[in-house]
């Protein structure tokens, strides 16, 4: 698409440079650009002096999916979600598996325009509960999400993030302002991984988690996708489970995901199922309570357990819910431990539908 065709939204996370260049402060890549350049992430660019977002209005396509394929398992179980985003990413995944989306270069790629305003009423119109933002990072649209996230807090629709983490501390807290919930991509937990597959680094993300947990009201929960031979090992697990319990506590739920050779990373295997189930052993023996597995059919990682008694809450079959014996409350029905989270009294019922949807 012609540089003339775009529409360029004004951005605030940047300043002048004294060789003539702006720099863009969103994340922690920092790109310093001369006039028509553009970012690591592709759709905020250099124009007129100033930092654009080229993206703003436009999205990659909309669907509707369950909320535990986000993956949020605590958070309003079997609703729909209306996702959507954009094209473009800040990190730089060898691994990426929505690598068509994220590491686009084609403006053609965001085929589907709509506004604010229209993305709400689409969800209200299909009875979804939150609209998220998810594909490609959303903070490298901080612009469109936070629009977005304004409006569905006044007509009582939540908005649900899923990303990397990776975002510098002032427009993360514009960014988290009036997100409802987040599940947060840790990677890995080395720089080394960090380094050589993302080129990011691992200690902005873990501000991020912190930041999150202590200064916000925001729902959070962690996927950590295992690829074999890269961060499989079982002390950088116990290590990261470690972490967390230590700085985000017991009660952040922890899904281990499988790795499919995908984009760049095409040498290595699927994570053997025995590998996740170790992992969601050491996050248990370590204390996390809730761990689950991801991109695998195993459907007893896939239930909710109370953590004090072990009475079985929440039933799931893939993204299908099944037995709900949460009280209204949230409490388990049989030692009335509350179960951390956020729930309406009666579940959800959407299953484990996907249906793409066109806004204009």
């Amino acid at each position: 698409m012609d540089i003339e065709a775009l529409d360029f939204h004004p951005t605030k996370y940047w300043q002048y440079q004294p060789d003539g260049r702006v720099q863009c402060t969103l994340c922690p890549k920092l790109c310093t650009l001369r006039d028509g350049k553009r970012g690591a992430c592709y759709v905020r660019m250099a124009h007129n002096g100033e930092i654009v977002l080229t993206s703003y209005g436009r999205s990659s396509g909309f669907c509707i999916d369950p909320i535990e394929k986000k993956p949020l398992n605590h958070f309003l179980p079997g609703t729909p979600v209306l996702s959507f985003g954009t094209a473009g990413c800040n990190l730089g995944c060898k691994f990426c598996q929505n690598w068509d989306i994220s590491k686009s270069r084609q403006m053609d790629t965001l085929a589907d325009e709509a506004s604010p305003e229209q993305i709400v009423n689409a969800a209200k119109a299909h009875h979804c509960r939150s609209i998220a933002f998810t594909y490609n990072d959303p903070v490298i649209f901080l612009e469109y999400a936070t629009d977005v996230a304004a409006l569905c807090q006044e007509q009582d629709i939540h908005a649900v993030a899923v990303s990397a983490g990776y975002i510098n501390p002032a427009p993360r807290e514009e960014f988290y302002r009036h997100i409802s919930a987040v599940n947060i991509d840790l990677k890995a937990f080395t720089e080394r991984f960090y380094r050589k597959l993302c080129a990011g680094h691992l200690a902005n993300v873990l501000d991020t988690l912190n930041y999150l947990i202590h200064e916000t009201q925001v729902w959070v929960e962690i996927t950590n996708l295992i690829i074999p031979e890269e961060n499989d090992d079982t002390k950088e697990i116990a290590s990261m489970c470690r972490w967390i319990m230590d700085n985000l506590g017991p009660d952040v739920p922890l899904h281990f995901s499988a790795f499919h050779p995908d984009f760049k990373l095409l040498d290595r295997p699927r994570t053997p199922i025995d590998t996740l189930v170790t992992a969601r052993n050491i996050a248990k023996s370590e204390g996390i309570n809730h761990v689950y597995l991801g991109n695998v059919h195993h459907p007893e990682s896939d239930a909710t357990y109370c953590s004090e008694c072990g009475e079985l809450l929440i039933e799931r079959d893939w993204y299908q819910l099944g037995a709900f014996r949460l009280t209204a409350e949230g409490n388990c029905p049989h030692c009335g431990t509350q179960l951390p989270g956020v729930y309406e009294p009666d579940p959800g019922d959407f299953g484990a539908r996907r249906i793409p949807v066109r806004i204009r």
